[in-house]
């Protein structure tokens, strides 16, 4: 297993629309073990395949308290969509940024398990927000979208000179010093 790169909001990658996956196979399933391993260490909740430039419809979460229920949906699709709540909701891909958004309260999802068999779940809480906040990662969609354009462009500003600074510090040059 190994940790992979989280892409950060402004990457035009996140952008990207994921394809599905055509077998589930060592290979996807390795992808699976590195994303739950990158997932945790960041440490998140979730984590869709597009945010580690890997462009298929796989997204990984663990929602428990204890850190152990690790769960993996591949090919997602909603089947269906009820009520209405609005929670705070971060993202690996926006570090630092945490805004109220709507969702559907319950969901129902059918997907592909690691053994490649078909499963449906149904959610609600913490887990349907969860699902429903990777699946739009694997449509190239992030929460920030659903935000007014005018925190949407703060929020990039902020990301954009927070990866300028970080990148000087990586060269070895200081950054400017705040006044």
């Amino acid at each position: 297993m190994s940790l992979l790169k989280i892409l950060k909001f402004p990457d035009p990658r996140l952008r990207t629309k994921a394809m599905p996956v055509e077998a589930v196979d060592d290979q996807i399933r390795s992808l699976v073990e590195d994303m739950l391993e990158t997932m945790y260490s960041a440490p998140g909740i979730g984590l869709a395949a597009t945010q580690v430039d890997v462009h298929k419809r796989v997204l990984v979460l663990d929602v428990s308290e204890s850190k152990d229920e690790p769960q993996c949906f591949i090919n997602p699709e909603l089947l269906l969509q009820e009520g209405c709540a609005v929670g705070e909701e971060g993202c690996l891909s926006v570090p630092d940024v945490t805004e109220e958004v709507e969702r559907a309260e319950r969901i129902k999802v059918r997907a592909l398990d690691t053994d490649g068999k078909q499963f449906e779940q149904e959610a609600e809480g913490l887990l349907a927000v969860c699902i429903q906040h990777e699946m739009d990662h694997l449509e190239g969609k992030l929460f920030v979208d659903y935000l007014s354009e005018l925190k949407r462009q703060r929020i990039k500003k902020k990301a954009v000179k927070a990866r300028k600074q970080d990148s000087a510090v990586s060269r070895g040059s200081q950054p400017a010093p705040l006044i």
